[in-house]
């Protein structure tokens, strides 16, 4: 799948985010910069599924802590205030260092307008060790988080991503 594509199939996990006024730009939508902060949102929600916990908390959590080195927007239909939208998230492949994200932004229908993919994107995520300031990593009981909730083995990093 290119990036520019809009992935396909289930995501095992979605967070409802109502867009609210402040999200808006003078054009009436969502102003561009505020998907990023969407796609934070839905990946801390990910996370907090599949640990049990917040990012960031609990035992072990050093070992999990990670940087967003690549992130990107593909934007498809304008959202606008007073919608509530459908932020999935799944992670689409590992390395060693690193893993891949896919969202996908969906609005259903309601007074505001008619069900749409609104935005769709990518986001590289690279384990880092706070205490040795370097790369680290993925542990393995990270992996194994992520393919007991997504039901299967994760995917290897493609050509290109």
């Amino acid at each position: 799948m290119s990036r520019r594509e809009a992935p396909s199939g289930e995501f095992r996990y979605s967070l409802p985010i109502e867009v609210r006024f402040r999200d808006t730009d003078a054009l009436g939508h969502v102003n561009n910069a505020v998907y990023l902060t969407y796609f934070e949102a839905a990946r801390a929600g990910y996370y907090e599924t599949i640990a049990g916990r917040p990012f960031g908390f609990g035992e072990g959590a050093e070992r999990h802590t990670f940087l967003v080195a690549e992130a990107t927007v593909v934007f498809r239909a304008p959202a606008f205030f007073g919608e509530t939208l459908d932020v999935g998230c799944r992670v689409a492949w590992a390395s060693r260092s690193s893993f891949g994200l896919e969202y996908r932004i969906g609005a259903p229908a309601s007074p505001v307008g008619a069900a749409r993919l609104v935005a769709h994107g990518t986001s590289v995520q690279v384990m880092f060790d706070i205490k040795a300031e370097r790369v680290g990593r993925v542990p393995p009981d990270l992996l194994e988080m992520i393919e007991r909730h997504e039901g299967g083995a994760v995917p290897p990093r493609p050509v290109g991503w």
